[in-house]
This record gives C-alpha cells, structure tokens and sequence, in this order.
C-alpha cells in the first residue's frame, strides 16, 4: 500500500482517538462534579444523603437507557455531532444548576434559613436526571468512531487507551473542584463547581465538531479493515446485500446477545462491577469527610488520585495482562480485578478510624483492581457477540452496569443516612463476592465467538439461496 496513505491515515487514526480521549474526559467533567460538591450541597442547601442518593440513582438509570437507545442512532447519523451536541447539552445543564439558588425569587426555592425547599429539590433532581440523557450522547459515538477508524486487530488496545479518558476526566474535575472550593466567589464555591466544567465542555464540543471526521472515506481515506494485514473472518465481512445484512443482524442479535449466556455474565457482572466503582466515584468524597475527617479539599484529592493513578494504570494493565498472560480471555483478568477490588474494600472496611493512611491506600487501591474488569467488560462483549452485534452486547451491559445506581445511589444513601457508612461498605462487598463468583463460571470461556457467529452467518446465507 501507498506510504503516503498509511502515513495520512494514522494521523487520522491518532487524532480522532486523542480527541475523543479528550471530548469523553470532558463529559465527566459536567457529569461526576455533582458527586465532588455533595457534601457542600448536604451541608449548605440542606440536602439529606437519601435525595442525592435518589439523584444519582435516576441519573444513572437514565444515564443507561440513553446509550442503548443512542446507540441505535449512532449508526445513522453523523456521530461528532451527537457527541458534540450531548456535551454542549450537559454543559447547559449544569450551569442551570450553578444558578438554581439565584432563580429564588422566581420559584421560591429557598426557605428563610437559605435552605432547600421541595421546589429546589424537583429543580436539582429534574435537571440531573436530563443530565442523565445528554451524557448517554457520549459513549456511542465513541465506539461507533473507534470500529470506523481503527483497524479490528489493534481495536482491543487502542480503545483500552481510550478508556482512561474515564479515569482523566474524573480525576481532573475532582482537583479541579477541590481547588475552587478553596477560594472565595461572589457565588458559593460548589455552583462554581457546575460553572467552570460547563465553560470547558463547551469549548470541547466546539473542538468535537471541528476535529473529528465520522468516516475514514470523509477525508479520502479506505476502510480500516484492508489497512489490517490480519484480515477479518467472514464472520466479520459486511456484505452488500441490505436484505442479507439486515436479517443476519437480527439472527445475531438473537443468538449471539439475548441467547448468549456469556454475555447475560457479563451484563450482570458489571452491575456489581458498577456498585464498587461508583461507592468510590459518587460517595468518595462524602463518607472520606464524614466518617474519616478528611477535608473536602483532601477527600476531592484522594477521589481524583484513584482515578488517576489507580484507574488509569488499571487500565493500561489490564489490557497488557489480558493479551500477556490470558490469550485475550478477558474474563480471567476481570475476576482477578473484581477479587482484588473487594479485598481492598474488606480492608477499607477493617481499617480502625484514625488511620487514613492506610484506608487511603486501600480506595486508591481499590480503584486500580476495579477498572480492570471495567475497561475489559465492553471488549469481553464486543468479542464474544462479534463485531456486528456488538452495540447491542455493549448496551445490554451498560443498562446493567448503571441500573446499579439503584443500589450504589439511592440505597447507599439510605443507607449511609440511617445505618452509618459501615453498612454501605458491607454490601458493596457482598455484591463484589457475587461478581468474583459469576466471572468463574465463565473462566474457561472462549476468547471471542467468532467460531459460534460464522455458522449462524452461513444459515441464514443458504436461507436466502434456497427463496
């Protein structure tokens, strides 16, 4: 092949992946802020643990819904303006939320001690619970670009890489909130919180729609697979055929997602996955201040360190150890993840208050294990359904893996209100035990189901030879 192409298509190739890195970084930053100012909401606005708990809850099942659904769409629209529009929409929202205290006069949100009233509470909760839907705009565009423009061979690292732009956009929004709450505005540090992440996430959706290309073929360039010198099986071939294409995605569908017993594991694994992951990300900074005594500005400091030291190193590893060590059987790597997440969430949980060294250690610690079956789950279900179905695989996940905010959000907060925050650390492990169990039952599992996928494929191919 021409040097020049491949020259010009990895700087295509490169570009498009940092810049989504950077687009994806800047959803967290309107999205996981919230989670940063809770105390200050709890202690300044009067809002009890089980109405934010109730926040994060509806947020997160939203949140779920949303990317099955725009899923679907992504396939049939330009996928930089969806992102772009779900980041400048997220950004609309929070800054509606900075400013809800100053809409008093219109809506009587405040009572005569400056605290929350019901008014108030509908606001918040209403405004993050469309939050919860721009954010789901983010990840399928993601996806559908990275399969566009990266060869199906170097697919599994490189979107490995993409995913610490989860663990970036956390940790950073978390510093930079830490740091805002240390200085003094005409307006409460936390609404600060929700303006200052606004400004950047629309600068960033500006970014998407100048930078991103939906398609290799928009700037002259062929597909990513005759780029691949390993080329797909057949099992992974588009054909022509519209009829053809249309009735093997629905074979697939059916037999590689909804009958597939792997990918139902998977599903239900990253519920539990999502229970550990978000205790840290959304109570972090709330039960670090409240039953460990950390300042805010300390407890911010330890969330942004486990999602960037912890999840992102995770990360990296997890894909390395997966191809090193397992043969690209993912699920191997997810079990030892999830066992070392609950491990160091028994410890957190052992560990006698006054020394918050150690239980630092063991959040941060914690983080790292989580994020290896965090980052591999998707692939896992991108392998195992095959690259055709593998959307639907992904958002059969994803709805699993956020509808756990009923019990992360809404059941932590209960609980850490009437029970104490021991409670909430003893059932996130439980649910990390039943996690570690479901992933050994698929331990022998194949690496992908491309063997399973072809036969189905041919089926339904002598279906149509014999009409």
């Amino acid at each position: 092949m021409d040097q020049s192409i491949k020259k010009k298509y990895n700087y295509w190739q490169w570009k498009t992946l940092i810049v989504l890195m950077i687009g994806y970084a800047l959803f967290y930053f309107v999205r996981k802020n919230f989670s940063i100012v809770m105390p200050a909401l709890e202690s300044e606005l009067g809002l009890s643990k089980a109405k934010l708990g109730l926040f994060l809850t509806l947020n997160g099942v939203i949140y779920g819904v949303s990317r099955f659904v725009n899923g679907f769409f992504a396939d049939r629209m330009s996928r930089k303006k969806m992102m772009a529009a779900g980041l400048f929409l997220s950004a609309v929202v929070n800054i509606l939320i900075g400013l809800s205290p100053q809409m008093d006069g219109l809506f009587n949100l405040l009572d005569a001690e400056g605290k929350a009233t019901t008014g108030l509470v509908v606001l918040i909760g209403s405004l993050w619970l469309i939050n919860g839907y721009t954010q789901g705009m983010g990840y399928p565009p993601c996806g559908s670009l990275m399969a566009h423009w990266i060869k199906p061979s170097e697919l599994a690292t490189k979107q490995s890489i993409w995913n610490s732009s989860h663990s970036i956009g956390a940790g950073l929004v978390s510093v930079l909130c830490g740091t805002l709450i240390l200085q003094k505005f005409s307006y409460s540090a936390w609404q600060w919180c929700f303006f200052i992440p606004a400004i950047l996430a629309i600068a960033g959706s500006v970014m998407l729609l100048l930078t991103l290309k939906d398609t290799p073929a928009s700037v002259g360039l062929p597909d990513p697979e005759s780029m691949d010198e390993n080329a797909p099986s057949k099992a992974d071939v588009q054909v022509e055929d519209p009829s053809f294409t249309e009735k093997v995605y629905r074979r697939l569908v059916s037999k590689m997602v909804f009958r597939n017993p792997v990918i139902w594991i998977l599903a239900i694994t990253n519920f539990c996955v999502y229970v550990i992951r978000f205790t840290i990300l959304d109570w972090g900074s709330t039960f670090l201040t409240q039953d460990r005594g950390l300042t805010i500005q300390a407890a911010s400091t330890v969330v942004a360190a486990s999602e960037l030291a912890g999840g992102i190193v995770g990360t990296l590893i997890a894909g390395w150890a997966t191809d090193r060590f397992f043969k690209s059987r993912s699920q191997r790597t997810c079990l030892i993840g999830l066992l070392g997440a609950t491990l160091c969430f028994l410890l957190f949980w052992l560990t006698p208050k006054g020394m918050n060294g150690l239980a630092v250690t063991c959040i941060i610690m914690a983080s790292f294990f989580v994020y290896m079956p965090q980052a591999l789950i998707g692939i896992a279900c991108s392998n195992q359904a095959t690259k055709r179905v593998a959307a639907s695989a992904n958002g059969l996940a994803g709805i699993f893996g956020y509808a756990s905010t009923t019990v992360s959000g809404l059941m932590f907060g209960y609980l850490a209100e009437h029970f104490g925050w021991n409670s909430v650390f003893e059932v996130a492990i439980v649910f990390g035990v039943i996690g570690v169990i479901l992933f050994a039952f698929i331990w022998n599992a194949p690496s992908d189901g491309y063997s399973k996928a072809e036969p189905i494929i041919e089926e339904v191919r002598g279906e149509m030879a014999a009409k």
